[in-house]
């Protein structure tokens, strides 16, 4: 069973109705007069323009205007009843969540899921989740965004031969979740959906030059230039997580070795708090194994946060091999801001101290002088409120026929 959609909204028509869709998205509600300044249109087809987007209910008014002298103008609003799905799959775990037309997070919901399951697994628990927040905020489901954990074909909204994903290779995502939601649905990397929430919601907001680095189960980079995502030719820029550090280092997922991913993704934090613990040089992390009978890169971080010393050697270690790479891209792309984000790096100010040391010391003085590296200020929803930005822009484009 699919969510119920309520009569999903038309395309748009015109390159001015786009414009005026993402200006209220990007700004709220504004005056008639203030739409018209700020586009450069004349009034009468300003008019036009606003009927044609209130007839098929993607607009409406939103009472009269703050005065300006004379005559009140009133204020144009997006319909406050339509809905877009944001979906974050992540290597162990899956959110859901539903927003407005102007990307707010009205309901939200995750659980842990293994997305080597496959995607017929996985998107069924998608789906689900989907059903439950849309039943509390129930409208008129627009469209949805999906971010997933590896190379994906943005054309074709599919995933190919991604390193963590046995079985998803070119499965259709995106017109499997379209047939099933009734709705168009846009599908991009994770990593690339991160960078887009933390450049409209978070700490990068409004930046339009940044580079954005998840440190999870895997690694990978998200890179916007000109307030724009930068996917390469085939879609894979920014997989910085399978840049080879050394040709005798430990076997990758990918099948190569000694990759980025190998030393500082999630699982080979735990790997490497494993050899710890059952070595005796963490009594801390032991500790944890023998209650747990497990380990996990956020216990590499409780650890190293209370004062465990070969815990604060691994998060030092990975954190300058992690800054390397960011310094090589800083050299190459000068970033306006370089954010770091992922459940690794909930590894803190550690982690972060040793990629500023080492992007600082590495990259050109003209370029760090003003950069700033920091910590996602979105967390867990960075994921879904770049997803639903990704869902606006393809709603919000001109649709014809």
């Amino acid at each position: 069973m699919g969510v119920p959609v309520q009569g999903a909204a038309p395309g748009v028509a015109s390159r001015h109705q786009s414009r005026l869709l993402t200006l209220l998205r990007d700004e709220g509600p504004l005056s008639r007069v203030e739409l018209g300044e700020r586009l450069e249109l004349p009034r009468a087809r300003l008019a036009t323009e606003l009927g044609r987007l209130a007839e098929v209910r993607l607009v409406e008014s939103g009472g009269p205007a703050a005065s300006r002298g004379g005559r009140r103008s009133t204020l144009v609003e997006l319909a406050t009843d339509l809905r877009f799905l944001a979906v974050d799959v992540g290597a162990t775990s899956i959110g859901v969540a539903v927003t407005d037309a102007r990307c707010e997070v009205l309901a939200h919901q995750s659980q842990e899921c293994d997305v080597r399951q496959g995607p017929t697994t996985v998107l069924d628990r998608v789906a689900a989740l989907a059903e439950q927040v849309m039943a509390e905020v129930p409208g008129r489901l627009v469209a949805a965004g999906v971010g997933l954990p590896g190379p994906v074909s943005f054309r074709e909204g599919m995933p190919v031969a991604p390193p963590i994903m046995p079985g998803w290779d070119r499965f259709p995502v995106r017109d499997r979740l379209a047939g099933r939601w009734g709705c168009p649905v846009a599908v991009d990397n994770d990593v690339n959906v991160m960078a887009l929430g933390e450049r409209h919601a978070g700490v990068a907001r409004s930046l339009d030059d940044l580079v954005f680095v998840k440190v999870g189960t895997g690694i990978g980079c998200g890179i916007l230039l000109g307030g724009r995502v930068y996917r390469g030719v085939a879609g894979t820029a920014g997989d910085i997580g399978h840049i080879r550090l050394d040709d005798y280092g430990p076997a990758c997922a990918c099948g190569e070795v000694g990759c980025l991913e190998a030393y500082f993704g999630g699982a080979a934090l735990a790997r490497d708090a494993l050899t710890l613990a059952r070595s005796g040089r963490s009594a801390h992390l032991a500790e944890v194994l023998a209650r747990q009978g497990t380990l996990t890169a956020r216990d590499v971080g409780v650890a190293a946060a209370s004062g465990d010393f070969a815990s604060i050697n691994l998060v030092r270690e990975g954190g300058r091999r992690l800054g390397h790479v960011v310094a090589s891209l800083v050299s190459f792309i000068n970033p306006g801001m370089v954010v770091i984000g992922g459940g690794v790096a909930l590894l803190g100010h550690q982690l972060l101290a040793e990629v500023r040391s080492s992007v600082y010391r590495r990259s050109m003085p003209l370029a760090t002088g003003n950069l700033p590296i920091v910590l996602s200020e979105l967390g867990d929803l960075a994921g879904v409120v770049g997803a639903s930005w990704l869902a606006t822009e393809h709603a919000f484009a001109v649709h014809r026929g």
